[in-house]
This record gives C-alpha cells, sequence and structure tokens, in this order.
C-alpha cells in the first residue's frame, strides 16, 4: 500500500492535503483543523483571521502588475463526513486519516478520505503560499460545519470579503462548471410509542450491512438501496406475519450520506425461531435479487442475542413501521429544465429507536423552492395521520439560480477549450453548495463552481483521481491569470 501521497503531482496540492489527512476534522469538530489553517497562514506571513463562526478567512494581495483585476475569492469548507466501514477501528476525533495511492487513485483505509472538500481547500493554500503564480487580490474563505448545517455560510457577515469573483472549489468532476445547486431542508420527526413487558420472549438481532451509501444529493439518482428502507421493510413483514415487535433500532448516521446500515433488535416466542429465519432468508433472497446489479456486497444477518426486559408493543411496532414506510424517499422529481438532473429529492438518513421514542431524520433537496415545501408538506400529512407522532422542519436554506450571462463563466468556458482542447460542460447540481447561501449574503458576486474527479463522497469508498487534480490546478491557475479587469 503507496502512502507517499505527497510525492504526486502538482506536489504542493498533495503535500497540503497530505496535511490535511492528519487533521482529525469531522463536522463540529473542526477546532483541531482550524487551528492548522491559522498556523500555516502564520507560518506563510499571510494575513488570517477567525470570524465568530469558526470560519477561516485569509488574504494575499495582488502580484505585480496585477493590482487592476478584480478580487478572487477561493471558497472551500474545512470539515469533511465522518463514515467508516463496520469493521474499521477509527476515532475520527483524533486519527490521521490513511491515504493511499490505488492506480489513478487516492482513497482511505476503510474511511471517508476528505477530499470532499480537503481538495478544495489544499489548493487555495498551494495559492497562497505560491511565490510563481500571477493573480489579482486574493480572498480565501475556508468555511466551518458545511456538511451537517452549513453553519459558516449561514453565519457569514456581510462586509468582510472584498472580492467580486467567488470561486467554490466543492465540485467533484473535472470539466463540469456548476452555476447552479440545490436548496435543502431538514425533516425531523419524533414518535412517542407505547413499550410493553418482553420477558419470556426471544430476542433477535438483525443486521443490514454492505450498502455503498454515498451523497445523498450526488448519488441519490442511482438507486442504491436505502437502509432504513429496507429494514423497515422487513420489519412490517415480520410484525404482521410473526407478531414481531421492535426493541432496538439504529440506522444511518448522517443526514446527508445515504445510509448503509441498520441494525434492529426484535422479540417473538421462541417456537417462532424457525419461521423468522425462513422468512428473513426470503426477504434477503428477494432485495438481493432486486438489488444486484447496483448493490453486490448487501448482506443481511439474524441472530439470536440476550434477552431484553421491554419492547414496543405489536401495535407501536406497526405504527412505527406504516409512519417509515409513509415518509417519501429517493428521487421525486427529474428536473423540466435541464436533464438528467433531480430536481426533488429526499434521503431517508437516520431512524433510531431508543426506549419508546423513535426518531426518524431526513434531508429534502430541491432546486425549485416550492417543490421542496410541498414535499415537506406531503411528510406532514404522514405525521398527522400517526399518533404520537410529531414533525419539526428546519436548516432550510435556498438554492443556486444560474446567470448564464456571468462574465466569469464566459472566461472559463474560453480557457477550458483552450488548455484542454474541449468543452467544459456546464452543469447544476443536486446538492448544496454553499454558493446559494454566500450569493444571498454578498449579492455582487459573480460565483463559479469546480474541482476534480471525487467518486463515492461520504462514504468509505470514496475516491479522488490523480490526473482530474493535474488538470484542476492548471485551470484554476490559468484562471487567476485571466481574471477580468475591475
Amino acid at each position: 500500500m503507496d502512502k507517499n501521497i505527497s510525492a504526486l503531482e502538482p506536489k504542493n496540492v498533495w503535500a497540503n492535503f497530505y496535511s490535511l489527512t492528519q487533521q482529525p476534522r469531522p463536522s463540529k469538530h473542526e477546532e483541531k483543523v482550524r487551528a492548522f489553517l491559522v498556523d500555516f497562514a502564520k507560518q506563510h506571513n499571510i494575513e488570517a483571521q477567525v470570524d465568530k463562526v469558526g470560519n477561516v478567512i485569509m488574504r494575499k494581495p495582488a502580484t505585480p502588475g496585477m493590482e487592476n483585476r478584480k478580487g478572487v475569492i477561493l471558497q472551500a469548507h474545512m470539515d469533511m463526513v465522518p463514515q467508516k466501514n463496520a469493521d474499521k477501528q477509527h476515532d475520527f476525533l483524533n486519527d490521521p486519516i490513511e491515504a493511499y495511492i490505488d492506480g489513478e487513485w487516492v482513497r482511505a483505509n476503510g474511511t471517508t478520505l476528505g477530499a470532499d472538500n480537503g481538495m478544495g481547500v489544499a489548493a487555495a493554500l498551494s495559492v497562497l503560499e505560491a511565490d510563481n503564480l500571477k493573480h489579482g487580490p486574493v480572498e480565501v474563505l475556508i468555511t466551518t460545519d458545511e456538511e451537517t448545517g452549513m453553519t459558516g455560510a449561514f453565519g457569514l457577515e456581510a462586509g468582510l470579503l472584498k472580492g467580486d469573483i467567488l470561486l467554490n472549489l466543492d465540485s467533484e468532476t473535472e470539466g463540469e462548471l456548476y452555476v447552479g445547486c440545490a436548496g435543502g431542508l431538514d425533516a425531523t420527526f419524533k414518535l412517542e410509542l407505547e413499550a410493553a413487558d418482553a420477558k419470556g420472549l426471544s430476542a433477535y438481532k438483525l443486521s443490514l450491512t454492505g450498502l455503498k451509501g454515498g451523497h445523498s444529493g450526488m448519488d441519490i439518482i442511482l438507486g442504491r438501496g436505502n437502509a432504513n428502507k429496507l429494514m423497515n421493510r422487513l420489519l412490517s413483514r415480520l410484525n404482521k406475519e410473526l407478531q414481531a415487535r421492535l426493541a432496538c433500532l439504529d440506522g444511518g448516521s448522517l443526514r446527508n450520506a445515504i445510509p448503509r446500515e441498520s441494525f434492529a433488535t426484535i422479540v417473538l416466542p421462541k417456537e417462532k425461531e424457525n419461521s423468522l429465519k425462513a422468512l428473513v432468508d426470503a426477504f434477503y433472497a428477494e432485495t438481493k435479487a432486486e438489488l444486484a446489479l447496483v448493490e453486490p456486497e448487501y448482506a443481511f444477518d439474524c441472530q439470536a442475542c440476550p434477552a431484553v426486559d421491554k419492547a414496543l408493543s405489536l401495535e407501536a411496532t406497526a405504527r412505527l413501521c406504516n409512519f417509515v414506510y409513509g415518509i417519501p424517499n429517493g428521487v421525486i422529481r427529474m428536473s423540466d429544465s435541464m436533464p438528467g438532473l433531480v430536481e426533488t429529492s429526499s434521503n431517508m438518513a437516520i431512524v433510531k429507536l431508543e426506549g419508546n421514542e423513535a426518531t426518524v431524520s431526513c434531508l429534502l433537496r430541491s432546486s425549485v423552492d416550492s417543490a421542496k415545501y410541498d414535499l415537506a408538506a406531503n411528510m406532514q400529512a404522514v405525521t398527522d395521520l400517526c399518533p404520537g407522532a410529531k414533525a419539526e422542519f428546519t436548516g432550510a436554506y435556498p438554492g443556486w439560480k444560474p446567470n448564464m450571462d456571468s462574465p466569469i463563466l464566459k472566461e472559463m468556458r474560453e480557457l477550458y477549450q483552450k488548455l484542454f482542447g474541449k468543452e467544459a460542460k456546464v452543469m447544476a447540481i443536486h446538492a448544496g453548495l454553499e454558493c446559494g447561501l454566500l450569493g444571498g449574503v454578498y449579492k455582487n458576486w459573480d460565483m463559479i463552481s469546480f474541482g476534480p474527479t471525487i467518486m463515492h463522497p461520504h462514504s468509505p469508498d470514496e475516491k479522488v483521481n490523480i490526473g482530474s487534480v493535474q488538470k484542476f490546478w492548471k485551470y484554476l491557475v490559468a484562471t487567476l491569470e485571466n481574471v477580468p479587469m475591475k
């Protein structure tokens, strides 16, 4: 396993990325990486400040002869999604990421890599430390907590940044220029359910593992299995056919990651054990066949486990299953204006039962605000039909409306053709880039998003293409050199 990623080209970008892999930086725990960024600025005599919400802002003056160019803000986020395989021992609060070279890719050993958005941060730092580039005034904005709430973008104050052009470095397909993105809304449901005595009943643990998961915006169109929906499908069948009762449920962990695993504990009379195993085997064979092409590693296991004192009543188990069945998940509607782009979706990210309270968490996305709120109304209607259920909708953020007359878009399209002999694709993305929020504060900004090719972000399969990083850096350097005049 070749771990010497700092030797890759461009060396400055990969060296900075390697340094980031050594800084624990899961969302909402960015203290160490923030200190690293401030120390980086001090070491390179770069002006830096930390704003009131924890964003890091750095400034570098124009190189000689470039003072008349428009100011550019390079923007990325410092946090990463902490996901790992079930058999991987890793503490995201303390352990470095074990990145290694795998052919044309860099990936991590059993965890997310953090190329989302470590590659963007690394490129921005490389611009700051370089003494051989041509550029106008440069500001770097490294936001905090993008992955779990866009806290940094929400809290950015007007007036802190002086530039006119925002280059967001958080896109994930080289050769694509993003000029629009979806907005989002968090939906959290609480269900108060009745528990009953479970003494004398046998307990069994159901384990659903091996799904690919992935980014709930980028990968929702791929039709991958949702661990919460699959587990609920089985639980509902067990409840109806064998009168199984649910004692514990733990599926998914992050609002913006398609859930890969789910674990449940059920109780039922010992004499139904053979029927249980037969039904589970039949369910697994059925769903394995359905998902054969998209989820080849999907696995299901049923094992006896220690008895429990309490479990949901038969009726409460059915009510929870019906509720989860009723909440929409996956692609809701495709875009009319941009073929192939998802317009509206929902990701049922987390389903948990602790004691007699269940929590269901979903992330709703849409490039059309009215469609996003209509989807929320759909979910509210399901909630209203379920006794003991309550819904809360929070964290709404806007989408980013494309500006096809953007001057920086025109310049970057021409540059890409000149550098690489082909046209860049102009796209919108079904994910929550920070541009929508940032552009709401700085309405004068001309914005565009681009980056290297990163596959399967938000999952332990995350990997970044080495050749695409070389092109990304070359393109960024050329863009800075050709920024329009004021």
